[in-house]
């Protein structure tokens, strides 16, 4: 094996071992916390200072992380793919 080839081995290696990390971490926790309210699901509006609810997450405080959408948007490309058979 050339050094070439043996460094672009340990690379393809590397990118492989972060990408499953990735991909277990979005199984794990596949949503993160809404940055418009930080995570509370309301939060309070900047002049009359009245509690109002998150319309970015709709007051669950969680928005899906990248992984997520990613896996909803090929699942969705699958089921309407095979309905069209």
């Amino acid at each position: 094996m050339t050094p070439a080839n043996s460094a672009s081995a340990i690379l393809i290696a590397a990118l492989l071992i972060i990408t499953l990390g990735y991909v277990a971490s979005c199984v794990l926790w596949p949503f993160k916390a809404c940055r418009t309210c930080n995570g509370e699901g309301k939060f309070r509006s900047p002049f009359i200072r009245a509690i109002r609810l998150c319309p970015a997450c709709r007051s669950t405080g969680l928005q899906p992380r990248a992984g997520l959408k990613a896996w909803n948007a090929y699942r969705r490309l699958h089921r309407t793919n095979r309905r069209n058979r």
